[in-house]
């Protein structure tokens, strides 16, 4: 534990950050995998309702820098190139 008071504070907002982005990843892992059983079980109207609210968070986690937005933009394409084969 530091003995300096700013590293003290450091330590306390370092762990409600990685608590913050740990909760935030837990619920974009948890809509990602609601779109690829969508996905999986072919049903085009539920995969895309899914895709929504995943694109949604998705996007918020690039802008809260919880996850690169590279990393944002391949799983948002790659989930549209799915959906668009299932309804093609």
């Amino acid at each position: 534990m530091p003995n300096i008071k700013q590293q003290i504070k450091r330590v306390k907002t370092n762990e409600k950050a990685r608590q913050r982005n740990a909760h935030f990843k837990s619920m974009v892992r948890t809509q990602l995998k609601k779109v690829r059983v969508a996905i999986d079980a072919k049903d085009v109207a539920l995969a895309e309702a899914e895709y929504k609210k995943a694109v949604s968070l998705l996007d918020k986690a690039a802008g809260r820098g919880v996850f690169h937005r590279n990393k944002v933009a391949r799983h948002k394409s790659e989930l549209a190139r799915q959906i668009n084969e299932l309804s093609a």
